[in-house]
């Protein structure tokens, strides 16, 4: 076992033998979606925050994280100061990243803690304080998460790991994290995909490849690439924090999430009209768009980190290829309207779970369910123990660049286990940029437990 898996959060059983697949994968439900929300009576509440009490991150300081083993926010090769980065970018990305200081702070709210808050920001002057900071205030019972540059970060997570079987849930009461509004990509305000049209905006300095020592405002221009918000997804590591996206990328196991791409035309994008069932262009929605993607352990890119899509939708199973919406969200009806979303383990597989007005339908509720192993295809890293897998899927990653070559060992390797933690919001560090405001928070496990 590779030092590498370790540091990807994995907990390790030793002197084990042979390690086979529980039978309740075996038996596992076939694809299947339904359009009535879950029974009351499947499961027990155990906690929830409705943001009722104050709360304001203004009580907790910004503290400088300078990366590196000793961080507490250091995970793998693919974070903000990882190897993989001085592969692709050789020297002049470790150049890039000394001209800016990066800070965090972090805090716990809700019944004895079982919410935590993670914040990050940029200090370009290096002056001690962070760049344009995010916030995360509560007020009349809606949490709002204010996040005015995209080179911050905001998340709600779980303190603790989540049980074995679990059900999560959110409240979206507000959403201004990019799409059309008016059928317009560009605001009135002068907005432009919910980004500010002062300055320069890149995704500078993590890219998965290209010219590292390129100036800051030669980098790939996020405000007409794409903006977006996580409204609910598990995560395979510990301390779920705002990284850069390629990292993201690298650590999510399910997620439902908004991808707005500004005036985009491609094939890579589609949405699935829940009425017709049948997949639509791109254009043909309002760029609200809902991604419900299980992630699966082939490689999404061959150039650059990610998991492949799994994904399932009215119109059917897709895997790889075209991004699928589900769902297309209404925005202009928040908060007098609300949309619910969730995410279920239980029975050897996962359930994603929307609810609300939506485009072409109106109200309804879709859901999604896939086995952890399900048609030769895996979740990716959904063994929360070692019993639960066998190191089939296990793999090695390699990247060549100007900075020499880097091998990625034992991406998923027997022996492994890896949490699930929820995040809710914003958890990338040079893309997205917005305000929502999320309104109760739950966790659900079964009536039985």
């Amino acid at each position: 076992m590779s030092g590498r898996a370790r540091a990807r959060g994995a907990r390790w059983a030793r002197g084990a033998a042979a390690l086979v697949l529980p039978a309740a994968l075996a038996a596992a439900p076939a694809t299947a979606w339904a359009h009535a929300p879950t029974a009351p009576g499947n499961w027990r509440l155990v906690d929830a925050e409705t943001f009722d009490r104050s709360l304001d991150d203004a009580g907790t300081p910004w503290t400088r994280d300078d990366d590196g083993p000793s961080s507490p926010y250091n995970v793998d090769e693919y974070d903000n100061d990882g190897a993989f980065f001085e592969t692709m970018g050789g020297p002049a990305f470790r150049q890039q990243l000394g001209t800016f200081a990066t800070y965090r702070k972090s805090f716990r709210f809700g019944a004895k803690g079982w919410l935590t808050a993670e914040l990050a920001a940029r200090d370009a002057d290096k002056d001690g304080k962070p760049d344009a900071p995010p916030t995360l205030t509560s007020r009349k019972g809606v949490a709002n998460l204010d996040e005015p540059s995209h080179q911050g970060g905001v998340v709600i997570r779980s303190t603790n790991a989540l049980p074995s079987e679990y059900r999560v849930e959110m409240t979206l009461r507000g959403l201004d994290f990019g799409g059309q509004r008016n059928g317009s990509w560009d605001y009135p305000d002068g907005r432009v995909n919910g980004y500010s049209p002062k300055g320069c905006k890149t995704n500078f300095p993590w890219a998965p490849g290209g010219d590292f020592s390129r100036p800051e405002c030669s980098w790939a221009d996020v405000r007409t690439d794409s903006n977006g918000f996580y409204y609910l997804g598990i995560m395979d590591y510990d301390r779920v924090a705002p990284h850069n996206n390629v990292f993201i990328h690298t650590r999510r196991k399910v997620a439902m999430d908004s991808y707005n791409r500004y005036k985009y035309t491609g094939t890579g994008l589609r949405y699935c009209n829940p009425s017709t069932k049948q997949y639509e262009p791109y254009p043909s929605g309002t760029g609200n768009g809902v991604n419900a993607i299980f992630m699966t352990d082939d490689r999404r890119y061959a150039t650059q980190p990610g998991t492949e899509y799994l994904m399932h939708s009215e119109c059917g199973v897709a895997k790889g290829g075209a991004i699928v919406s589900q769902v297309d969200l209404r925005p202009e009806l928040l908060p007098k309207e609300s949309y619910k979303f969730a995410i279920e383990r239980r029975g050897g597989a996962y359930t994603m779970e929307m609810s609300g007005v939506f485009a072409h339908v109106g109200r309804a509720t879709y859901r999604y369910t896939r086995a952890f192993v399900q048609d030769g295809e895996p979740i990716w890293h959904y063994n929360q123990k070692p019993e639960e897998y066998d190191g089939r899927f296990n793999a090695d990653w390699t990247w060549n660049g100007p900075g020499g070559t880097l091998v990625d060992r034992d991406t998923w390797p027997a022996g492994s286990a890896y949490p699930d933690q929820f995040m809710i919001g914003d958890p990338h560090m040079n893309f997205y940029e917005g305000k929502a405001q999320v309104d109760d928070v739950r966790l659900y496990v079964p009536n039985s437990k």
